[in-house]
């Protein structure tokens, strides 16, 4: 069994949100011999940098620097080997991740839950996965109107921000100096309609108790993963039924599933003139014009974005093919005999819809050809 001893503290945000400036409170307030990781995607570490001449007492922390790549992805293997090497130093009683602007949590946790599974004995255990909100980006981007034609280029980025807002059981809502009361308030009802079980809390230039991150329940993956709207959704919602389903706070979300392609002209129409009443959409969508590639499609607020991933199974060559369908013979058990593992499946959030609505407006893009 796992002792336990180290808590682990994942600090995650887009860039700019106050990452950096929140933990340097958080040095300022510890009095124990802590390490610090601090990934950054650029070549020269800046954030560590700063921290180096925030004038804290450094010689109380050990500092890791890891740079060009993402602790999500790229330098997974490398930032769970420096985990394992510290958690070895019994003198460390705690580790902080400040992770990279563009990480997504939920893959930095579960390599702290393979990690735990394959080494019993670890003293390390994730206590947190903090998410900071810069409040007046989700504002003015999230929901209102962006301002300015540059920043309406960069939806991809406000549904990143929703992916680390999504997986976290802590918010700290930052920047609230720049909204008014009514303001805030309509920020944190927004932020309710995508994560409704993450405690938030307010701060000014991440001025932040560290009793506040420390004193709460080990994170629990499995029910932090729970948490976001979208995979309530996959998790509730049956293809089939005629209604939406509809949770505690008014917020109706059903899951559309057709294996068709879309085409492509059409659903970028459908794109541009999106349902208001649409809160957040995620979900995996093909086009009849590329059978090879799965695209990943995203709706936050008023920000949408489709991003080209990785190719179908159906997709690869027979040489390949034959061998991994007789090694994962899991993977035939939704196969279609014309389209193969393609297929859309999406789930929609939102307030004041008729799903069937929806769903014609998807089907009038359907590819039928």
């Amino acid at each position: 069994m796992s002792k336990r001893e180290v808590p682990i503290v994942v600090i995650t945000g887009y860039l700019g949100s106050g990452k950096t400036t929140l933990m340097q409170n958080i040095l300022k307030q510890e009095k124990r011999k802590i390490a610090l990781i601090v990934n950054d995607m650029g070549s020269v570490n800046i954030d560590a940098s700063i921290l180096n001449k925030s004038g804290n007492k450094l010689l109380q922390v050990e500092m890791v620097e890891m740079q060009n790549g993402c602790i999500c992805c790229t330098l997974k293997d490398e930032f769970m080997a420096e985990i394992e090497r510290l958690s070895a130093d019994k003198s460390i009683e705690a580790i902080f991740v400040e992770a990279s602007g563009i990480s997504e949590p939920s893959s930095i946790a579960g390599a702290f839950i393979n990690y735990e599974e394959m080494t019993p004995d670890t003293r390390v255990y994730l206590k947190a996965v903090v998410s900071v909100v810069d409040v007046d980006r989700i504002y003015r981007e999230f929901l209102h109107n962006l301002t300015s034609e540059e920043e309406n280029d960069d939806g991809d980025i406000i549904n990143l921000i929703m992916d680390q807002i999504e997986f976290c059981n802590l918010m700290i809502l930052n920047k609230t100096d720049l909204l008014t009361e009514s303001e805030l308030s309509e920020v944190k009802a927004g932020l309710r309609n995508i994560q409704q079980e993450a405690e938030m809390i307010t701060a000014v230039h991440g001025d932040v108790d560290l009793d506040v991150i420390l004193n709460r329940s080990d994170l629990d993956y499995d029910e932090v993963e729970a948490y976001s709207a979208v995979q309530k959704a996959l998790n509730n919602c049956e293809h089939d039924d005629e209604k939406a389903c509809v949770d505690e706070y008014g917020i109706t979300s059903f899951v559309f599933e057709e294996k068709k392609p879309f085409n492509r002209e059409a659903f970028n129409k459908l794109v541009m003139e999106y349902p208001e009443t649409l809160i957040r959409t995620k979900g995996y969508i093909w086009f009849s014009d590329d059978w090879d590639h799965i695209q990943l499609f995203e709706q936050a607020g008023r920000n949408a974005s489709i991003t080209e991933m990785s190719e179908w199974v159906s997709a690869w060559p027979e040489e390949e093919l034959a061998p991994v369908l007789k090694d994962f013979p899991d993977l035939t058990d939704d196969w279609d005999d014309v389209y193969g593992d393609r297929g859309n499946q999406v789930v929609f959030i939102g307030k004041g819809y008729e799903k069937a609505e929806i769903v014609k407006l998807l089907y009038d893009c359907i590819d039928e050809k």
